[in-house]
């Protein structure tokens, strides 16, 4: 594979991939709701217990996320909110709420 076609298919991989880890927070607000029980309708917790979300990091929102669905991370609430998340669910809402301040 010449050096310009090797580039160009690591370009657009690349650029795909980063587009769809990045996540929509339109879809992420919309998906929320159920969050918001505990987080607050913004993503700030009334409650001590239960953390804000508003203006967290969208990677370690998703890293998280994804440990409480695959019971790395143990909590009995999270991890029963957090299986039914598909990977898709789980970037959103990490966009949707790193984007709120």
């Amino acid at each position: 594979m010449n050096k310009f076609l090797h580039f160009a298919v690591v370009f657009i991989f690349a650029t795909t991939a980063t587009a769809s880890l990045a996540g929509d927070p339109a879809a992420g607000k919309a998906k929320s709701a159920t969050c918001a029980g505990c987080h607050g309708a913004n993503g700030i917790s009334n409650n001590d217990p239960w953390p804000n979300l508003a203006g967290q990091k969208s990677g370690y929102l998703a890293s998280s996320l994804k440990a409480y669905r695959e019971g790395s991370r143990k909590n009995a609430m999270m991890s029963a909110m957090a299986k039914g998340l598909s990977d898709t669910d789980i970037a959103n809402l990490a966009a949707y709420y790193s984007s709120l301040k």
